[in-house]
Protein backbone atom coordinates (compact mmCIF):
# COMPACT_ATOMS: atom_id res chain seq x y z
CA UNK A 1 0.00 0.00 0.00
CA UNK A 2 1.38 3.42 -0.94
CA UNK A 3 2.16 5.90 1.81
CA UNK A 4 1.79 9.65 2.09
CA UNK A 5 4.57 11.98 1.03
CA UNK A 6 6.57 13.49 3.91
CA UNK A 7 6.13 17.19 4.67
CA UNK A 8 7.71 19.49 2.10
CA UNK A 9 11.16 20.70 3.07
CA UNK A 10 11.59 18.28 5.97
CA UNK A 11 15.00 16.68 6.37
CA UNK A 12 14.74 12.96 7.06
CA UNK A 13 17.66 11.45 8.96
CA UNK A 14 19.57 8.98 6.83
CA UNK A 15 19.95 5.31 7.65
CA UNK A 16 21.47 2.23 6.11
CA UNK A 17 19.19 -0.76 6.71
CA UNK A 18 20.76 -4.14 6.02
CA UNK A 19 18.37 -7.01 5.33
CA UNK A 20 19.68 -10.48 6.11
CA UNK A 21 19.58 -13.04 3.29
CA UNK A 22 17.27 -15.14 5.42
CA UNK A 23 14.82 -12.23 5.57
CA UNK A 24 14.16 -12.86 1.87
CA UNK A 25 14.46 -16.65 1.88
CA UNK A 26 13.85 -17.77 5.44
CA UNK A 27 15.33 -20.93 6.90
CA UNK A 28 13.24 -23.97 6.07
CA UNK A 29 11.23 -22.27 3.32
CA UNK A 30 11.51 -23.54 -0.27
CA UNK A 31 14.20 -21.75 -2.31
CA UNK A 32 11.70 -20.56 -4.91
CA UNK A 33 11.07 -17.28 -6.69
CA UNK A 34 7.53 -16.99 -5.36
CA UNK A 35 8.76 -17.36 -1.79
CA UNK A 36 11.35 -14.65 -2.33
CA UNK A 37 8.79 -12.31 -3.92
CA UNK A 38 6.41 -12.70 -0.98
CA UNK A 39 9.21 -12.04 1.50
CA UNK A 40 10.32 -8.96 -0.47
CA UNK A 41 6.76 -7.62 -0.44
CA UNK A 42 6.56 -8.09 3.33
CA UNK A 43 9.92 -6.37 3.81
CA UNK A 44 8.88 -3.51 1.51
CA UNK A 45 5.69 -2.92 3.47
CA UNK A 46 7.73 -2.58 6.67
CA UNK A 47 10.35 -0.34 5.05
CA UNK A 48 7.62 1.84 3.51
CA UNK A 49 6.51 2.89 6.96
CA UNK A 50 10.09 3.59 8.01
CA UNK A 51 10.70 5.69 4.88
CA UNK A 52 8.21 8.32 6.01
CA UNK A 53 10.62 9.71 8.58
CA UNK A 54 13.98 8.28 7.43
CA UNK A 55 15.81 8.41 4.13
CA UNK A 56 16.75 4.77 3.67
CA UNK A 57 19.63 3.11 1.87
CA UNK A 58 18.93 -0.63 1.75
CA UNK A 59 21.49 -3.42 1.59
CA UNK A 60 20.79 -7.14 1.64
CA UNK A 61 22.35 -10.55 1.99
CA UNK A 62 22.49 -13.21 -0.70
CA UNK A 63 23.78 -16.34 1.05
CA UNK A 64 20.83 -18.64 0.28
CA UNK A 65 20.47 -17.33 -3.26
CA UNK A 66 24.12 -17.49 -4.34
CA UNK A 67 24.37 -21.01 -2.91
CA UNK A 68 21.32 -22.07 -4.89
CA UNK A 69 22.77 -20.61 -8.10
CA UNK A 70 25.99 -22.55 -7.47
CA UNK A 71 24.02 -25.78 -7.11
CA UNK A 72 22.05 -25.06 -10.28
CA UNK A 73 25.22 -24.33 -12.23
CA UNK A 74 26.89 -27.47 -10.95
CA UNK A 75 24.03 -29.55 -12.33
CA UNK A 76 24.90 -28.45 -15.89
CA UNK A 77 27.96 -30.53 -16.69
CA UNK A 78 28.59 -29.27 -20.26
CA UNK A 79 30.32 -26.09 -19.07
CA UNK A 80 32.73 -25.07 -16.35
CA UNK A 81 30.94 -23.78 -13.21
CA UNK A 82 30.57 -20.01 -13.12
CA UNK A 83 32.91 -18.30 -10.62
CA UNK A 84 31.50 -16.99 -7.35
CA UNK A 85 31.89 -13.32 -8.31
CA UNK A 86 29.61 -13.87 -11.33
CA UNK A 87 27.13 -15.80 -9.17
CA UNK A 88 27.30 -12.95 -6.64
CA UNK A 89 26.34 -10.51 -9.40
CA UNK A 90 23.55 -12.79 -10.66
CA UNK A 91 22.04 -13.14 -7.20
CA UNK A 92 22.37 -9.42 -6.48
CA UNK A 93 20.65 -8.56 -9.77
CA UNK A 94 17.87 -11.02 -8.97
CA UNK A 95 17.29 -9.76 -5.42
CA UNK A 96 17.73 -6.12 -6.44
CA UNK A 97 15.03 -6.46 -9.07
CA UNK A 98 12.60 -8.12 -6.65
CA UNK A 99 13.25 -5.55 -3.92
CA UNK A 100 13.18 -2.58 -6.28
CA UNK A 101 9.77 -3.57 -7.63
CA UNK A 102 8.36 -4.34 -4.18
CA UNK A 103 9.60 -1.02 -2.76
CA UNK A 104 8.30 1.00 -5.71
CA UNK A 105 4.91 -0.69 -5.31
CA UNK A 106 4.84 0.17 -1.60
CA UNK A 107 6.24 3.73 -1.60
CA UNK A 108 4.86 6.67 -3.57
CA UNK A 109 7.02 9.57 -2.37
CA UNK A 110 10.32 8.40 -3.90
CA UNK A 111 11.62 6.01 -6.53
CA UNK A 112 13.89 3.05 -5.88
CA UNK A 113 17.13 2.32 -7.76
CA UNK A 114 19.06 -0.96 -7.39
CA UNK A 115 22.79 -1.07 -8.15
CA UNK A 116 25.04 -4.09 -8.65
CA UNK A 117 27.93 -2.86 -6.53
CA UNK A 118 31.59 -3.79 -6.84
CA UNK A 119 33.65 -3.82 -3.65
CA UNK A 120 37.45 -3.89 -3.68
CA UNK A 121 39.17 -6.52 -1.50
CA UNK A 122 42.84 -7.33 -0.97
CA UNK A 123 44.22 -10.12 -3.14
CA UNK A 124 46.30 -11.38 -0.21
CA UNK A 125 43.47 -11.30 2.35
CA UNK A 126 43.95 -14.29 4.71
CA UNK A 127 40.26 -15.18 4.29
CA UNK A 128 41.08 -16.80 0.95
CA UNK A 129 42.89 -19.60 2.79
CA UNK A 130 40.35 -19.87 5.65
CA UNK A 131 36.74 -19.87 4.36
CA UNK A 132 34.08 -18.90 6.92
CA UNK A 133 31.10 -17.39 5.05
CA UNK A 134 27.97 -19.58 4.95
CA UNK A 135 26.13 -19.86 1.64
CA UNK A 136 23.47 -22.14 0.20
CA UNK A 137 21.00 -24.56 1.78
CA UNK A 138 21.35 -26.36 5.09
CA UNK A 139 22.17 -30.09 5.43
CA UNK A 140 22.42 -32.64 8.19
CA UNK A 141 26.01 -33.53 9.03
CA UNK A 142 26.18 -36.77 7.04
CA UNK A 143 24.72 -35.20 3.88
CA UNK A 144 26.94 -32.12 4.24
CA UNK A 145 30.11 -34.22 4.21
CA UNK A 146 28.79 -36.29 1.33
CA UNK A 147 28.10 -33.18 -0.77
CA UNK A 148 31.42 -31.58 0.24
CA UNK A 149 33.38 -34.66 -0.80
CA UNK A 150 31.58 -34.81 -4.15
CA UNK A 151 31.97 -31.10 -4.98
CA UNK A 152 35.24 -30.19 -3.27
CA UNK A 153 33.53 -27.82 -0.84
CA UNK A 154 34.34 -26.86 2.73
CA UNK A 155 31.41 -27.30 5.14
CA UNK A 156 30.96 -26.22 8.76
CA UNK A 157 28.23 -26.34 11.43
CA UNK A 158 25.64 -23.54 11.27
CA UNK A 159 23.51 -23.87 14.39
CA UNK A 160 21.87 -27.29 14.34
CA UNK A 161 22.71 -27.79 10.64
CA UNK A 162 25.68 -27.77 8.29
CA UNK A 163 26.35 -25.47 5.31
CA UNK A 164 28.97 -24.71 2.71
CA UNK A 165 31.52 -22.01 3.62
CA UNK A 166 33.51 -19.83 1.20
CA UNK A 167 36.16 -17.08 1.62
CA UNK A 168 34.91 -13.78 3.01
CA UNK A 169 37.60 -11.09 2.57
CA UNK A 170 37.42 -7.67 4.20
CA UNK A 171 35.63 -4.97 2.17
CA UNK A 172 38.07 -2.13 1.50
CA UNK A 173 36.38 0.28 -0.91
CA UNK A 174 33.00 0.61 -2.58
CA UNK A 175 33.64 1.32 -6.25
CA UNK A 176 30.28 2.97 -7.01
CA UNK A 177 30.22 5.10 -3.84
CA UNK A 178 30.16 8.45 -5.74
CA UNK A 179 27.17 7.29 -7.81
CA UNK A 180 25.36 5.98 -4.72
CA UNK A 181 25.92 9.27 -2.90
CA UNK A 182 24.57 11.30 -5.83
CA UNK A 183 21.46 9.12 -6.07
CA UNK A 184 20.82 9.42 -2.34
CA UNK A 185 21.30 13.20 -2.49
CA UNK A 186 18.82 13.31 -5.38
CA UNK A 187 16.19 11.64 -3.19
CA UNK A 188 16.21 8.06 -4.44
CA UNK A 189 15.84 5.05 -2.19
CA UNK A 190 18.98 3.14 -3.17
CA UNK A 191 19.37 -0.64 -2.93
CA UNK A 192 23.10 -1.35 -3.10
CA UNK A 193 26.02 -3.40 -1.75
CA UNK A 194 23.82 -6.47 -2.09
CA UNK A 195 25.46 -9.61 -0.77
CA UNK A 196 28.25 -7.39 0.54
CA UNK A 197 29.00 -6.35 -3.05
CA UNK A 198 30.68 -8.26 -5.84
CA UNK A 199 34.30 -8.84 -4.73
CA UNK A 200 37.01 -7.51 -7.03
CA UNK A 201 40.74 -6.89 -6.73
CA UNK A 202 42.35 -3.77 -8.17
CA UNK A 203 45.65 -3.66 -10.06
CA UNK A 204 48.17 -0.81 -10.16
CA UNK A 205 46.29 0.79 -13.07
CA UNK A 206 42.96 0.73 -11.24
CA UNK A 207 41.51 -2.13 -13.30
CA UNK A 208 39.30 -4.68 -11.58
CA UNK A 209 39.13 -8.48 -11.68
CA UNK A 210 36.49 -10.57 -9.92
CA UNK A 211 37.56 -13.10 -7.28
CA UNK A 212 36.09 -16.28 -5.78
CA UNK A 213 34.53 -15.03 -2.55
CA UNK A 214 31.43 -13.64 -0.86
CA UNK A 215 31.88 -10.45 1.19
CA UNK A 216 30.08 -10.21 4.50
CA UNK A 217 27.01 -8.06 3.98
CA UNK A 218 27.11 -6.50 7.44
CA UNK A 219 30.75 -5.40 7.22
CA UNK A 220 30.12 -3.94 3.76
CA UNK A 221 27.00 -2.18 5.09
CA UNK A 222 29.05 -0.64 7.90
CA UNK A 223 31.64 0.60 5.39
CA UNK A 224 28.85 2.08 3.26
CA UNK A 225 27.21 3.73 6.27
CA UNK A 226 30.51 5.31 7.36
CA UNK A 227 31.33 6.56 3.86
CA UNK A 228 27.82 7.98 3.32
CA UNK A 229 27.92 9.62 6.78
CA UNK A 230 24.44 8.38 7.67
CA UNK A 231 22.89 8.89 11.10
CA UNK A 232 22.01 5.27 11.86
CA UNK A 233 22.97 1.75 10.82
CA UNK A 234 20.36 -0.98 11.33
CA UNK A 235 21.08 -4.68 10.85
CA UNK A 236 17.73 -6.44 10.44
CA UNK A 237 17.98 -10.15 11.14
CA UNK A 238 15.84 -13.11 12.26
CA UNK A 239 16.26 -12.53 16.01
CA UNK A 240 14.96 -9.58 18.01
CA UNK A 241 18.26 -8.61 19.67
CA UNK A 242 21.80 -9.66 20.47
CA UNK A 243 21.78 -12.16 23.34
CA UNK A 244 24.17 -13.17 26.07
CA UNK A 245 24.02 -16.96 26.40
CA UNK A 246 21.92 -17.36 23.27
CA UNK A 247 20.20 -20.74 23.10
CA UNK A 248 20.64 -21.47 26.82
CA UNK A 249 18.05 -21.36 29.63
CA UNK A 250 19.77 -18.22 30.96
CA UNK A 251 19.84 -16.23 27.72
CA UNK A 252 19.30 -12.49 28.16
CA UNK A 253 18.79 -9.87 25.48
CA UNK A 254 21.28 -7.01 25.38
CA UNK A 255 19.10 -3.92 24.98
CA UNK A 256 21.88 -1.30 24.97
CA UNK A 257 25.65 -1.37 24.70
CA UNK A 258 28.78 0.52 23.78
CA UNK A 259 31.16 -0.93 21.18
CA UNK A 260 33.61 -1.90 23.93
CA UNK A 261 30.86 -3.58 25.90
CA UNK A 262 30.06 -5.79 22.93
CA UNK A 263 33.72 -6.41 22.10
CA UNK A 264 34.20 -7.78 25.61
CA UNK A 265 31.74 -10.58 24.76
CA UNK A 266 32.25 -13.54 22.38
CA UNK A 267 29.76 -14.11 19.55
CA UNK A 268 29.69 -16.86 16.87
CA UNK A 269 31.93 -16.01 13.91
CA UNK A 270 29.48 -17.39 11.36
CA UNK A 271 26.37 -15.54 12.54
CA UNK A 272 26.19 -12.77 15.17
CA UNK A 273 29.95 -12.09 15.28
CA UNK A 274 30.15 -10.12 11.99
CA UNK A 275 27.03 -8.15 12.91
CA UNK A 276 28.52 -7.09 16.23
CA UNK A 277 31.79 -6.18 14.53
CA UNK A 278 29.93 -4.15 11.90
CA UNK A 279 27.94 -2.04 14.36
CA UNK A 280 31.03 -1.47 16.50
CA UNK A 281 32.99 -0.21 13.51
CA UNK A 282 30.23 2.19 12.51
CA UNK A 283 29.73 3.68 15.97
CA UNK A 284 33.47 3.94 16.61
CA UNK A 285 34.09 5.65 13.26
CA UNK A 286 31.16 8.09 13.34
CA UNK A 287 29.81 8.46 16.87
CA UNK A 288 26.41 7.62 15.36
CA UNK A 289 23.93 5.01 16.55
CA UNK A 290 23.51 1.42 15.38
CA UNK A 291 20.95 -1.27 16.12
CA UNK A 292 20.53 -5.02 15.66
CA UNK A 293 17.10 -6.64 15.74
CA UNK A 294 14.16 -8.09 13.88
CA UNK A 295 13.05 -6.86 10.46
CA UNK A 296 9.51 -6.59 11.88
CA UNK A 297 10.80 -3.97 14.35
CA UNK A 298 12.63 -1.75 11.83
CA UNK A 299 10.77 1.45 12.71
CA UNK A 300 11.41 0.94 16.43
CA UNK A 301 15.04 0.01 15.73
CA UNK A 302 15.44 3.29 13.86
CA UNK A 303 13.74 5.17 16.70
CA UNK A 304 16.03 3.57 19.28
CA UNK A 305 13.29 1.68 21.14
CA UNK A 306 13.82 -1.96 20.11
CA UNK A 307 16.52 -4.54 19.61
CA UNK A 308 20.09 -3.96 20.74
CA UNK A 309 20.98 -0.27 20.55
CA UNK A 310 24.69 0.56 20.24
CA UNK A 311 25.93 4.04 21.14
CA UNK A 312 29.32 5.60 21.77
CA UNK A 313 28.42 6.50 25.36
CA UNK A 314 26.34 5.14 28.19
CA UNK A 315 26.47 1.82 30.08
CA UNK A 316 28.81 -0.77 28.57
CA UNK A 317 25.98 -3.33 28.61
CA UNK A 318 22.33 -3.18 29.61
CA UNK A 319 20.31 -6.41 29.69
CA UNK A 320 16.62 -7.06 29.37
CA UNK A 321 14.73 -9.73 31.23
CA UNK A 322 15.77 -13.39 30.70
CA UNK A 323 13.48 -15.04 28.15
CA UNK A 324 14.35 -18.74 28.45
CA UNK A 325 15.82 -21.04 25.85
CA UNK A 326 15.48 -19.95 22.20
CA UNK A 327 13.31 -22.00 19.91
Amino acid sequence: MAIAQPPSGSRRPRAVVALGGNALLRRGEPLEAATQARAAQSAAAILAGASRRHQLVVTHGNGPQVGLLALMGDAYRETEPYPLDVLDAESVGQIGYVLEMALDNAIDHQDTVAIITRVVVDADDPAFSAPTKFIGPVYDEARAHEVADARGWTVKPDGDHWRRVVPSPEPRRIVQLPAIRRLVDAGFLVVCAGGGGVPVVEDADGRHTGVEAVIDKDLASALLAVDLEVDTLVLATDVDAVYDGFGTPDQRPIVAATPQGLRDRAFPAGSMGPKVEAVCRFVEATGGRAAIGSLDDVEALLDGTAGTQIRAGGPALEHGEPVGRAA
